[in-house]
């Protein structure tokens, strides 16, 4: 007798971690300058404006992160 194998596909679904904030972070590229942290996007936006504001820096990386759960969508 052959052993068989019974394959179900379950559909799922991604979604924000339930009770966390997505973190926002920016830094200047070629200096060492940083914007705080903040679960506010829009206020690390303004720090990076204001340090264009001040030094004429225009590039900077911006960093969104969040934490995700995989479930079983029903």
């Amino acid at each position: 007798m052959t052993a068989r194998s019974v394959l179900r596909y379950v559909e799922h679904r991604i979604a924000q971690h339930p009770g966390t904030d997505v973190t926002f972070e920016a830094e200047r590229l070629g200096c060492d300058w940083q914007a705080v942290a903040s679960t506010d996007g829009a206020a690390v936006d303004v720090e990076c404006m204001s340090h264009t504001g001040r030094s004429g820096h225009p590039g900077f990386r911006r960093v969104c992160t969040s934490f995700a759960r995989v479930e079983r969508a029903e």
